[in-house]
């Protein structure tokens, strides 16, 4: 064999079959994951990763930027207080809360009740709002009770008069903070009084003698200047609230006036003799008392606070002065009326609310409020607070705290256009004493007006 030959390939001929490796064992292959585990792991992740945006949303974006998370808005309806009076005290709260932003609306009066009812039960009404003090048993499904972080009972005990704690309580709750009292009050002209010779009177008595003499009126009998505004009902400003300080200060229990209707008649014939000639000092054919009084036409008015406003915007240069109203001897009782500020229980922002509540209704907080009210007429609010009561001493709005501790509540109150539970009780009282002026004994009168009281007290639960 050629040596060049040796190491050549032997060739492979169709009938040989070419020598092939074996095929390497094949490796076990382990089992696929289960659908649960990989279903587990898919919700862990998720669960990881909306732990990180938590923490990013609540922890670390509220610092860096504060006023932009969790921005809530607070809708909050007023009365009588204008927009420019609210402004600055919103904006101390909101400097510190940035994350609440409060509306402030001024509201109508007329039919403000009402409005506020279907607007809540509508969920689009406001989450703080004022309501008179006779309201509670007509808001008891829309005001929040108050817990003891917005003001314990301590301190609602301590801090208000006794007349706001048997308003704003019940069964054990507070229903509200007022941040104003107003107690009705006597006006006189002065320069009435002075003409005449005559001190302001104290009592009854006293009252009756002073009215007669200082009333004039001409050769046919028909008033000139009239002595004091009572007897009559639909031209006395604040009739309702005369006669209901009439009643309590005769004993009359004014939440059901039929255990005693002899007190009930003795006070409404009281009421009606200074309209009952001869010797009357006021009558039908005369003008609606609260422009008598700003007119000078008129030496004594019973008025509260806001009349004071009302008296200057018709006569700027009248001078009158305000005083105690006159008592039967132990009973130095007048009437509150005044309005408190409540969180509604249809609120989606119930925590913010009674934050912002708790702000309003502090001692400060009635302090800057009353200045700036002072800025824009006479004088604020008389403050609801007791302890501030002697800070206002030499102001105009001193008369109205002077007597507080012994003021009650009446349903029987002119001025908040509720057209419900007010408004009937009124609508009974005067016919009671339209009735008596028509010849009707002061006992019918009476037994008529206890009746309708009734029906409508128990209208609303009372």
């Amino acid at each position: 064999m050629d040596e060049n030959t040796i190491f050549q390939p032997i060739p492979v001929t169709s009938n040989q079959n070419p020598i092939v490796p074996p095929a390497p064992e094949e490796l076990p292959t382990s089992s696929p994951p289960s659908k649960l585990l990989k279903f587990l792991k898919i919700l862990l992740g998720v669960a990881v990763v909306l732990a990180i945006i938590f923490l990013i949303y609540n922890f670390v974006l509220p610092k860096l930027f504060p006023s932009q998370i969790n921005k809530v808005t607070l809708t909050y309806w007023g009365l009588w207080e204008d927009q420019s009076v609210l402004v600055p005290i919103i904006s101390d709260f909101e400097k510190k809360h940035p994350n609440i932003k409060i509306n402030y609306s001024n509201q109508d009066i007329k039919q403000y009740r009402e409005r506020l009812v279907t607007r809540s039960n509508n969920g689009n009404g406001p989450d703080i709002f004022r309501f008179h003090n006779t309201w509670v048993p007509q808001l008891d499904s829309l005001l929040l009770p108050l817990p003891n972080g917005t003001i314990s009972k301590e301190d609602f005990d301590k801090n208000y008069y006794p007349v706001v704690k048997k308003d704003l309580i019940k069964n054990g709750a507070i229903y509200g903070i007022p941040m104003q009292i107003d107690t009705l009050s006597l006006y006189i002209n002065r320069e009435i009084f002075q003409a005449g010779g005559l001190k302001v009177p104290t009592d009854w008595i006293e009252f009756g003698n002073t009215a007669r003499s200082l009333t004039v009126k001409d050769e046919n009998s028909n008033i000139k200047t009239a002595g004091a505004a009572l007897g009559t009902y639909s031209n006395i400003t604040n009739a309702p609230d005369i006669i209901s300080m009439l009643f309590a200060q005769n004993g009359v229990n004014l939440e059901n006036m039929s255990e005693d209707t002899q007190a009930v008649s003795d006070a409404l014939n009281f009421y009606s003799s200074f309209a009952l000639p001869p010797a009357n000092v006021w009558d039908n054919t005369l003008d609606h008392s609260i422009r008598a009084f700003a007119s000078g036409n008129l030496a004594m008015y019973f008025g509260y606070s806001w009349d004071f406003f009302t008296i200057k915007s018709i006569n700027p240069n009248l001078s009158f002065d305000i005083y105690p109203v006159p008592s039967l001897p132990g009973r130095n009782i007048t009437i509150a009326s005044y309005w408190a500020e409540g969180v509604s229980a249809k609120s989606t922002h119930q925590k913010e609310a009674l934050l912002f509540l708790k702000f309003l209704t502090l001692k400060e907080t009635e302090q800057r409020l009353f200045a700036e009210e002072s800025k824009i007429r006479n004088f604020g609010e008389p403050y609801a607070r007791m302890e501030l009561a002697e800070s206002l001493k030499n102001s105009v709005a001193y008369p109205f705290v002077a007597n507080a501790r012994q003021a009650v509540s009446s349903f029987f109150v002119d001025g908040t256009y509720d057209n419900g539970l007010n408004s009937q009780m009124n609508t009974y009282l005067g016919i009671a004493v339209d009735s008596i002026l028509e010849g009707t004994s002061p006992q019918s009168a009476a037994e008529i007006l206890s009746a309708g009281v009734t029906q409508v007290l128990r209208q609303y639960g009372q």
